[in-house]
């Protein structure tokens, strides 16, 4: 039975149309959200592990992986494996980012349908929510809700259409795994704040975003720390690679909530980050990503691929689609 979860849902992708996040059709630099737009807090750099140089060899080989270069590279035989070996550690918080889909690639899977349909039974009895990038729509007021959503198309037109039935479907697979799907939560204020931010819209709704899921992230946390059923269970986040970034750069820290709820978890924070090779193109955008001109779709294709950036930070890449890979 679809469940008010499925029906209420009003998606509010970070994946806008802006300079430094992939998948995304180029667009202006947007100026950086100023620093009272966003409450999560801030962190001192040096209580976030610093990234690490580059390495050319790949130490703590897990079985069945293969070292393939630089930043810590491997290459597993299933993403199910790549994914194990990232959230070995027992995180408290998992924070899942991706490159939202775009039109024009149909014919490919999603990160979003690939985390659903191989990577999240996984978390099944290690999760006890899931929060996903979705905003609620607030019944207080409508009017502004429907504004803002009008609005919101402007900054989604180039995403593939069934973007939010994907993390509807998401959220619902949770819930028969046992783990509670769960939206943010926007009050009339961060509405009409969007609506009427103007030129800065963009960055208000990216720090919006981050504010409104650090706090319902930090509510859940301290939920399972007074249920002993849940103690010691993950928190997971699916959103945006904007938001779950560890070393945001200062343009864009108002928009990430890691290293906020790095700090809450005592550094028990892990963020993966899951891409589609056919997805990845040969644009500025991608290119800015540190991972981007280590990996070799040609020759790393067939495989799963994952970078480690830092620790407690990975990367992960699909193998190509049959069709593609043959």
């Amino acid at each position: 039975m679809k469940s008010a979860f499925a029906t209420l849902a009003m998606l509010m992708l970070s994946g806008c149309n802006r300079s430094g996040e992939p998948g995304l059709r180029p667009g202006p630099a947007v100026p950086q959200a100023p620093a009272a737009a966003s409450s999560v807090p801030a962190v001192e750099a040096s209580a976030v592990p610093s990234s690490a140089a580059p390495s050319a060899r790949a130490p703590d080989l897990p079985d069945g992986a293969t070292a393939c270069g630089e930043l810590g590279c491997l290459q597993f035989d299933t993403a199910e494996a790549a994914f194990g070996f990232a959230i070995a550690s027992k995180p408290r918080v998992l924070a899942i980012g991706e490159a939202h889909a775009q039109k024009g690639k149909e014919g490919v899977a999603s990160s979003a349908k690939r985390f659903t349909d191989t990577l999240l039974p996984l978390l099944k009895g290690k999760a006890s929510d899931l929060v996903l990038e979705l905003m609620m729509p607030n019944d207080k007021c409508k009017r502004k809700t429907e504004e803002v959503r009008e609005k919101q198309k402007v900054v989604t037109s180039q995403q593939r259409e069934s973007n939010q039935n994907e993390y509807v479907q998401m959220g619902e697979r949770a819930r028969a795994l046992g783990i509670v799907p769960d939206l943010l939560r926007p009050s009339c204020e961060d509405l009409a704040a969007i609506d009427q931010a103007g030129a800065e819209m963009v960055p208000t709704f990216l720090s919006t975003i981050a504010r409104l899921t650090a706090a319902q992230v930090r509510k859940l946390l301290d939920r399972d720390a007074r249920t002993p059923a849940d103690a010691d269970k993950m928190v997971v986040t699916y959103g945006g690679i904007l938001h779950n970034d560890l070393e945001p750069t200062p343009d864009k820290a108002a928009w990430s909530f890691g290293p906020a709820l790095w700090s809450k978890v005592g550094g028990r924070y892990v963020a993966v980050d899951l891409f589609v090779p056919e997805y990845i193109e040969d644009t500025d955008t991608w290119r800015q990503l540190p991972w981007y001109s280590h990996y070799d779709r040609a020759r790393m294709g067939g495989k799963t691929t994952m970078f480690r950036l830092r620790p407690g930070s990975f990367v992960i890449i699909f193998p190509l689609t049959a069709s593609e890979s043959r």
